[in-house]
């Protein structure tokens, strides 16, 4: 048996899981006016990595909040709908009480402690847990070893690391509160693309390695796509289009819209973003 038929074996034995994070038809209003999600629904399965694409504006980063429970800190409010995590349901609860249950959110942008050093931002990742200090540690040796670059970097400020390392010392964190499921917020936005490789390689190791899921939000679809068993396409706060990652890297119209290839060879970005296309890939 091939590798491809291996690796395709085993995404679609992930996605016939049973979930772990149930998104059902949700709505998202800002200040009590604004509209930016119109009924999205998603499902992650245990142990899967699942990528919500689409265009900066989509929706992708205000899906991860409202799964979070951090809208309510911008003014937003789940209206409709509902949000199902490990088989309860969850949207009414404050965002301490679903770290306490195995979901937690890395930000966009890293958002690390730059007065804190390396260490001590992974270790705030710990602050929930209640199974004492040598399991914190082990865990701790865990980040180290999954992300050799921290290890030479524990004692010095995150804010002087590099932007590669403040993304991986934000996942450790997240890791470090024992998770069950990570929600990873463009985490290539800003990085090198060598580095930007070496994340996602870091999170499909944790995944496979430690069993945790992860749903990813992220424009560079084409990555994203390398990684995932799943996706979802997002555009103007509405899912258009999912399957398996491999169908969706296939498409033709993922292929066209966010990789400017077609059948007819590359596209101009004009011709890609036109009206008329958008207004197919949403019949």
């Amino acid at each position: 048996m091939s590798v491809a038929s291996d690796a395709a074996g085993a995404a679609a034995s992930i996605e016939a899981a049973a979930p772990v994070l149930v998104v059902n038809n949700i709505e998202v209003v800002y200040d009590h006016v604004i509209l930016v999600l119109k009924g999205v629904s998603l499902s992650v399965p245990k142990g899967g990595i699942v990528a919500l694409l689409g265009a900066n504006g989509a929706g992708k980063t205000t899906t991860l909040k409202a799964i979070s429970n951090l809208l309510r800190a911008e003014r937003g409010d789940v209206t409709k709908g509902s949000i199902t995590f490990n088989g309860t349901r969850v949207d009414k609860l404050t965002p301490n009480e679903l770290v306490r249950r195995g979901c937690i959110q890395v930000l966009e942008g890293r958002l690390c402690f730059g007065h804190l050093t390396v260490e001590e931002n992974l270790l705030t990742g710990a602050f929930s847990r209640r199974d004492g200090g040598a399991a914190i540690r082990r865990d701790l040796d865990m980040i180290y070893e999954s992300f050799p670059p921290l290890r030479d970097r524990r004692h010095s400020l995150a804010g002087y690391a590099s932007g590669g390392e403040q993304q991986m010392c934000a996942i450790g964190r997240a890791m470090m509160s024992h998770p069950t499921m990570v929600l990873l917020d463009e985490p290539s936005m800003g990085l090198a693309p060598q580095v930007v490789q070496e994340i996602f390689e870091i999170v499909s190791n944790l995944n496979r390695s430690q069993g945790v899921s992860f749903l990813l939000a992220e424009q560079n679809a084409h990555l994203a796509l390398q990684y995932a068993h799943h996706g979802y396409v997002l555009e103007n706060g509405r899912v258009v289009m999912d399957g398996n990652a491999t169908g969706l890297r296939e498409n033709a119209d993922v292929k066209e819209f966010y990789l400017g290839v077609s059948e007819r060879g590359r596209r101009s970005f004009r011709d890609v973003k036109s009206y008329r296309r958008r207004k197919r890939w949403l019949a």
